[in-house]
């Protein structure tokens, strides 16, 4: 959790705090599910108890320290990574693919919103009439020029310069990228070493599907492992009663073997899509703690909730949290608490608890914290007590 940032690890304050986990962690990834703020915000603020949402907009749209493109996901990245992704962006759909199929029956359309782009640009696909006939395609339903748009940034020809309302402002590459940037392309085994770091890097130990899995732009990456391995610049450890091999970087061994507790005596709640928890196989082998996220699965079939946040304490995954932000009341609903190891229950975790719920209904402007009354009584009351 170090490498995580998850351990009071000292960061600066505000926008360069913000810069700083983006970087250490080597993306942010993007959600648009807002039953609370959105994942990223979340993430950020976990890490970074100033946060305020204008600076990730300012890192964006000002600053142009962060872009958006494809990581694990659609992500926040550092701008100095940029020439690594070079790779990802160049690769072409196969012709028979959908897309492949969309973008051949769809060029002139493409040409067209790039002719507009280079014209008028900024633009958000609400700039874009659509005034085809056709019936919408598989992807999403969206109307053709907004395909197009995602498939010009898909290629690198576009870039997100900011967000407004959450809404993607589209813009030429070339006005987007800083100009001392650079983007001169690696080598493939630059390229692939840069995303094994990146993945050790953050993670501190990984298994091969780990680090395959982190920045899945990266491809297979296992030949490269080997060569990292010969060279020394990572090792091969044993885990006692796991049997599977993990890895690190060579220089991260001292930090490893340090054994020291925890400093960090706050309760944090994860986003589902936290970087420390995004890879469920290895949170299930090294937490013996089994996540999914449910708001995917038909209420009746739900165990914990819609929206569950794993709680850390310590350094371990102790319980979950389902919580849903009531805005227009100004309320923070919690409508779930799942404690599962009850050995954590102490006055100095409940007191925690406390604060970290305190501090998290602030962050979404509550003025209120509200327990739904299925929740049981005694953790209730325990928990309010320490208000």
């Amino acid at each position: 959790m170090q490498k995580q940032l998850l351990n009071n690890s000292p960061l600066p304050k505000g926008k360069a705090g913000v810069l700083s986990v983006i970087e250490k962690l080597g993306y942010v990834q993007i959600d648009t599910i807002n039953v609370i703020e959105r994942s990223h915000h979340i993430v950020l603020f976990t890490r970074c108890p100033d946060y305020k949402q204008k600076y990730l907009h300012v890192l964006q749209a000002q600053d142009k320290k962060i872009f958006e493109y494809w990581a694990h996901a659609a992500s926040f990245i550092p701008m100095k990574d940029y020439r690594f992704y070079i790779g990802a962006i160049e690769k072409k759909p196969k012709e028979d693919s959908w897309l492949g199929e969309w973008i051949k029956e769809n060029h002139s359309l493409i040409k067209k919103v790039r002719k507009r782009m280079e014209r008028e640009g900024p633009l958000t696909a609400g700039d874009f009439a659509d005034v085809t006939d056709r019936k919408r395609g598989t992807w999403w339903d969206w109307k053709p020029a907004k395909m197009a748009l995602e498939v010009l940034f898909w290629q690198g020809i576009l870039m997100i310069k900011e967000r407004r309302n959450f809404q993607r402002v589209y813009d030429l590459t070339e006005r987007v990228l800083p100009k001392n940037l650079d983007t001169t392309k690696p080598t493939i085994e630059e390229e692939k070493e840069f995303f094994i770091r990146r993945a050790l890097g953050a993670l501190g130990i990984a298994t091969i599907k780990d680090i395959n899995s982190y920045i899945g732009v990266g491809g297979k990456l296992n030949e490269w492992v080997d060569k990292m391995l010969k060279a020394k610049e990572i090792t091969e450890i044993e885990i006692k009663g796991i049997k599977k091999p993990y890895y690190v970087l060579s220089k991260d061994i001292p930090e490893l073997l340090m054994e020291k507790k925890t400093s960090d005596t706050r309760v944090h709640f994860l986003s589902p899509f936290d970087n420390s928890i995004i890879l469920r196989d290895r949170i299930s082998t090294l937490f013996e703690f089994n996540y999914s996220l449910e708001c995917y699965v038909p209420k009746n079939k739900r165990k914990y909730g819609y929206f569950c946040l794993p709680i850390l304490w310590h350094n371990r995954l102790v319980g979950r949290i389902d919580p849903k932000a009531d805005r227009q009341n100004k309320i923070l609903i919690i409508n779930n608490v799942h404690i599962e190891d009850k050995k954590v229950i102490s006055k100095g975790f409940i007191r925690a608890f406390a604060q970290s719920l305190q501090n998290f209904s602030r962050f979404h402007s509550c003025e209120k914290i509200e327990f739904n009354k299925k929740i049981s009584t005694k953790i209730t009351k325990t928990i309010l007590k320490h208000y």
